[in-house]
């Protein structure tokens, strides 16, 4: 397992704490399914890394294909 350290501003530190929260939620409330259970901040973006690392390993998943679109949004060819 590797660890990756990242530094955002404490506005972006509030709203992933933020969407953590509401995914958790969901998550309560969705029967008890989730693709990840309930959500921490660490979890959320291993989540998002996994998904990411997806546009390279599997393009054509939901997952991949959907972060792949993100990535040309912000003016990335992938």
């Amino acid at each position: 397992m590797k660890r990756i350290t990242i530094q955002v501003s404490e506005a972006t530190a509030a709203s992933l704490h933020e969407l953590a929260r509401k995914c958790t939620a969901a998550h309560g409330s969705s029967d008890g399914f989730t693709s990840h259970g309930p959500l921490t901040v660490s979890s959320l973006l291993a989540m998002l890394a996994e998904d990411a690392g997806m546009v390279v390993t599997r393009p054509g998943s939901w997952e991949g294909a959907n972060m792949a679109q993100v990535f040309i949004s912000h003016g990335y060819e992938v």
